[in-house]
């Protein structure tokens, strides 16, 4: 006989829906492994709400979404995956080993199985090249997102910060790097972890890896541009001076730093300070179009095979 349980236990987003009739078994799982499959393709939860009473009903009433962008870019046979792994009567959902079999999850199958370049290599490249105010204003553009907004990348970092510790090593990033298909030398590994270790403390904590890892798309937001230029210009006159830069970088931990040429960098009218359009202009400066999903979606799914192997 099966083990039944019945406390409500897990985190509201992940729960499956018998649990929270408080009668489940092991199929319940399966349920979660394809909510963390839903975020890590499209970023969001599959069941959300402003609370957990509301994410509650979502997960018992609620329709999937497979029409929001990005979904349209996405595999039939991911979101076929998805849909099979979130039917609400356990019975009828994929058991463990059948997620395995799907197509889309086995060797030689649907996903291509070979080293893709991924989103999130790709985002810490275009982070490596970006002048240090550039990552200062996205790490607090990031600390203001929602959870749901970062949802995929959070799962991303905990894939990664395999000790729990908070902080991704050279080590985890080079083994978290491989997990989704990328193949690089160890200097260029070095490299990277250089650009996102914004405070040098030869680590990546969470809030570096989420502003190097952020879809640039949440970037050219009017709120969010607006509130990070805000956090710079501490006096409100509607310029950052280099003074006000200067305490912005000892906020972040930043040493030995050239002011004049991060100012020079961004002030297009050589007036010494930096306003509002000339921060607009280097924020969007160089962001490439959205996408991406589909190589995140080819190179998710070969990670996602090993790890349900473990």
């Amino acid at each position: 006989m099966r083990d039944k349980f019945s406390d409500v236990v897990g985190s509201p987003y992940y729960v499956a829906p018998e649990i929270l009739r408080k009668r489940y078994g092991p199929e319940a799982d399966v349920w979660s492994a394809g909510v963390i499959v839903y975020i890590l393709l499209s970023g969001v939860p599959p069941f959300w709400a402003e609370s957990e009473k509301g994410i509650f009903e979502q997960v018992l009433l609620g329709d999937l979404d497979f029409s929001s962008d990005p979904w349209p870019s996405i595999s039939e046979g991911a979101k076929d995956l998805v849909r099979r792994m979130l039917v609400r009567d356990p019975k009828r959902r994929l058991t463990a080993h059948e997620v395995l079999c799907h197509p889309w999850v086995q060797v030689d199958g649907v996903a291509p199985d070979k080293p893709l370049d991924s989103a999130v290599l790709s985002r810490l490249k275009q982070f490596s090249a970006m002048n240090k105010l550039k990552k200062m204003a996205l790490i607090v553009i990031a600390e203001s997102l929602s959870e749901e907004e970062i949802a995929g990348l959070k799962e991303m970092f905990k894939m990664m910060d395999t000790d729990n510790s908070g902080q991704i090593t050279f080590e985890e990033l080079k083994a978290g790097l491989k997990k989704v298909g990328a193949n690089l030398e160890e200097s260029e590994i070095y490299d990277l972890m250089q650009a996102a270790d914004i405070d040098n403390s030869g680590t990546i904590d969470y809030a570096e890896f989420i502003a190097a890892t952020l879809h640039l798309n949440k970037v050219e937001r009017e709120d969010h541009l607006f509130a990070a230029f805000s956090y710079f210009d501490k006096d409100g006159s509607g310029y950052i001076t280099a003074d006000e830069l200067q305490q912005a970088c000892e906020e972040f931990g930043i040493k030995d730093i050239r002011l004049d040429e991060m100012i020079r960098e961004v002030d297009q009218d050589n007036d010494g300070t930096i306003d509002y359009n000339e921060f607009v202009a280097m924020m969007q400066k160089g962001n490439p179009i959205a996408g991406g999903k589909k190589s995140l979606e080819n190179s998710f799914s070969i990670g996602f095979r090993e790890a349900l192997k473990l």
